[in-house]
Protein backbone atom coordinates (compact mmCIF):
# COMPACT_ATOMS: atom_id res chain seq x y z
CA UNK A 1 0.00 0.00 0.00
CA UNK A 2 2.89 2.28 0.93
CA UNK A 3 4.54 2.20 -2.47
CA UNK A 4 1.37 2.82 -4.37
CA UNK A 5 1.40 6.43 -2.15
CA UNK A 6 4.73 6.59 -3.12
CA UNK A 7 4.11 6.14 -6.51
CA UNK A 8 1.21 8.49 -7.19
CA UNK A 9 2.92 10.64 -4.90
CA UNK A 10 5.92 10.86 -7.38
CA UNK A 11 4.01 10.92 -10.33
CA UNK A 12 1.91 13.72 -9.21
CA UNK A 13 5.44 15.63 -8.64
CA UNK A 14 6.80 14.61 -11.47
CA UNK A 15 3.96 15.97 -13.64
CA UNK A 16 4.19 19.15 -11.61
CA UNK A 17 8.00 19.66 -12.69
CA UNK A 18 9.41 21.82 -14.64
CA UNK A 19 12.73 22.24 -16.20
CA UNK A 20 14.94 24.36 -14.12
CA UNK A 21 18.13 25.45 -15.45
CA UNK A 22 20.98 24.59 -13.10
CA UNK A 23 21.82 21.63 -10.99
CA UNK A 24 20.68 20.61 -7.45
CA UNK A 25 21.53 18.09 -4.89
CA UNK A 26 20.76 15.10 -7.80
CA UNK A 27 22.44 16.93 -10.37
CA UNK A 28 19.51 17.99 -12.87
CA UNK A 29 16.97 15.55 -11.64
CA UNK A 30 14.97 16.15 -8.29
CA UNK A 31 15.43 14.38 -5.09
CA UNK A 32 11.62 13.60 -5.48
CA UNK A 33 12.14 12.31 -8.64
CA UNK A 34 15.41 10.15 -7.65
CA UNK A 35 13.79 8.97 -5.07
CA UNK A 36 11.61 6.44 -7.03
CA UNK A 37 14.62 4.41 -7.44
CA UNK A 38 15.06 3.88 -4.19
CA UNK A 39 10.93 2.27 -4.03
CA UNK A 40 12.70 -1.33 -3.27
CA UNK A 41 13.81 -0.03 0.14
CA UNK A 42 10.50 0.85 1.61
CA UNK A 43 10.56 -2.04 3.97
CA UNK A 44 13.85 -1.51 4.91
CA UNK A 45 13.12 1.78 5.67
CA UNK A 46 9.94 0.37 8.13
CA UNK A 47 12.20 -1.95 9.76
CA UNK A 48 15.82 -0.71 11.18
CA UNK A 49 16.69 -4.40 12.36
CA UNK A 50 15.81 -5.71 9.06
CA UNK A 51 18.46 -6.97 5.68
CA UNK A 52 17.47 -4.49 2.45
CA UNK A 53 16.74 -6.21 -0.38
CA UNK A 54 19.71 -6.47 -3.03
CA UNK A 55 17.87 -4.03 -5.32
CA UNK A 56 17.56 -1.79 -2.22
CA UNK A 57 21.17 -1.66 -1.55
CA UNK A 58 21.91 -1.00 -5.68
CA UNK A 59 20.21 1.83 -5.77
CA UNK A 60 21.94 2.93 -2.14
CA UNK A 61 24.97 2.64 -3.92
CA UNK A 62 24.18 4.41 -7.38
CA UNK A 63 22.68 7.30 -5.54
CA UNK A 64 24.91 7.19 -2.20
CA UNK A 65 27.70 8.20 -4.78
CA UNK A 66 26.54 12.15 -4.15
CA UNK A 67 25.45 12.23 0.09
CA UNK A 68 24.37 15.38 -0.65
CA UNK A 69 21.75 13.60 -3.18
CA UNK A 70 21.20 10.84 -0.95
CA UNK A 71 20.28 13.19 1.80
CA UNK A 72 17.92 15.20 -0.31
CA UNK A 73 16.40 12.29 -1.37
CA UNK A 74 15.48 10.56 2.29
CA UNK A 75 14.49 14.44 3.12
CA UNK A 76 12.34 14.87 0.10
CA UNK A 77 8.63 15.15 0.26
CA UNK A 78 8.31 11.85 -1.59
CA UNK A 79 9.68 10.07 0.88
CA UNK A 80 7.86 12.08 3.80
CA UNK A 81 4.29 11.30 1.92
CA UNK A 82 5.16 7.47 1.91
CA UNK A 83 5.54 7.99 5.64
CA UNK A 84 9.48 7.24 5.59
CA UNK A 85 11.60 8.23 8.94
CA UNK A 86 14.48 10.08 8.18
CA UNK A 87 16.33 8.33 11.33
CA UNK A 88 15.50 4.79 9.93
CA UNK A 89 16.13 5.39 6.42
CA UNK A 90 19.89 6.72 7.64
CA UNK A 91 20.61 3.40 8.58
CA UNK A 92 20.23 1.73 5.37
CA UNK A 93 23.77 2.43 3.56
CA UNK A 94 25.45 1.13 6.94
CA UNK A 95 23.24 -1.84 6.57
CA UNK A 96 23.92 -2.10 2.50
CA UNK A 97 27.69 -2.64 3.81
CA UNK A 98 28.03 0.78 1.79
CA UNK A 99 31.85 1.17 2.44
CA UNK A 100 32.25 4.51 0.80
CA UNK A 101 29.43 6.17 3.20
CA UNK A 102 30.25 9.38 4.48
CA UNK A 103 31.00 8.45 8.17
CA UNK A 104 29.30 11.08 10.54
CA UNK A 105 27.44 12.54 7.78
CA UNK A 106 24.15 14.27 9.17
CA UNK A 107 21.47 14.91 6.83
CA UNK A 108 19.55 17.17 8.24
CA UNK A 109 19.08 17.31 12.02
CA UNK A 110 19.28 13.32 11.68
Amino acid sequence: MRLAIVVVVAAVVVAGVVAVEGAGECGRASADRVALRLAPCISAADDPQSTPSSSCCSAVHAIGQSPSCLCAVMLSNTARAAGIRPEVAITIPKRCNMADRPIGYKCGGT
